[in-house]
């Protein structure tokens, strides 16, 4: 094992894990699913109220699903990659994302760095029809809706992109969650489903666009 190579070292151990452990032999992508949430999840909870210690030990729970992942794409019969094709995928990406950085491109202000992130980006998803594809639909309501919201500004007007409301539209953040908790517990004290309410809205949002792109 190369200790010498952390990254390497961790790979190889998750390489001998999958080749060894009874448990891990069986596991597929899907079986993993339930844990990469639980671990981003655990990430988030140490980024916004843990140590930097607890920061730690929780990235590299993150990073193990990850060399999970690839050691089970390494044994597929079909189209097997490995941790390497993965990095070398990434790689290959955040070099094109950053002309600025890696090319003569440039980029003085974030906002200058979205718009060539943003060009880049679309350049490599040419054959997507719809402002919407690429979203992944398992996100939480919430963040599926702030995505939704930014997709549908470039094809609906405000007001029926959801920009728009007739609600008091609140002056922070720290304000806009509890206008956010208070409607949960509006939607609980009515016996309503919050994150269906939502969803249900987002697919009509949804529509909405799908329909105005075609039109």
């Amino acid at each position: 094992m190369n200790q010498a190579d952390p990254l390497r070292a961790a790979a190889e151990t998750m390489r001998a894990v999958r080749e060894r452990c009874v448990w891990s032999q069986q596991i597929t992508h899907r079986d993993l699913v339930p844990y990469l949430i639980e671990e981003t999840h655990e990430v988030i909870d140490a980024v916004e109220s843990g140590t930097r210690t607890d920061l730690r030990e929780e990235l590299g729970d993150l990073l193990w699903q990850v060399l999970f992942h690839s050691a089970i794409a390494a044994q597929d019969a079909d189209d097997p990659f490995d941790i390497d094709d993965v990095a070398e995928t990434l790689t290959e990406k955040m070099v094109r994302r950053h002309p600025h950085v890696f090319a003569d491109a440039v980029a003085e202000t974030p906002d200058e760095v979205l718009v060539h992130w943003n060009a880049a980006k679309a350049a490599e998803k040419r054959t997507r029809t719809s402002v919407l594809d690429g979203i992944p639909r398992g996100m939480p309501g919430l963040a599926l809706a702030q995505k939704l919201v930014g997709r549908a500004a470039s094809v609906l007007p405000a007001q029926q992109a959801g920009r728009e409301s007739d609600l008091q539209l609140p002056a922070s953040e720290s304000e806009l969650g509890d206008v956010l908790l208070s409607l949960v517990a509006h939607a609980r004290a009515n016996g309503w489903d919050a994150e269906r309410a939502l969803r249900e809205r987002l697919r009509t949002l949804e529509d909405d666009v799908r329909t105005a792109e075609s039109s």
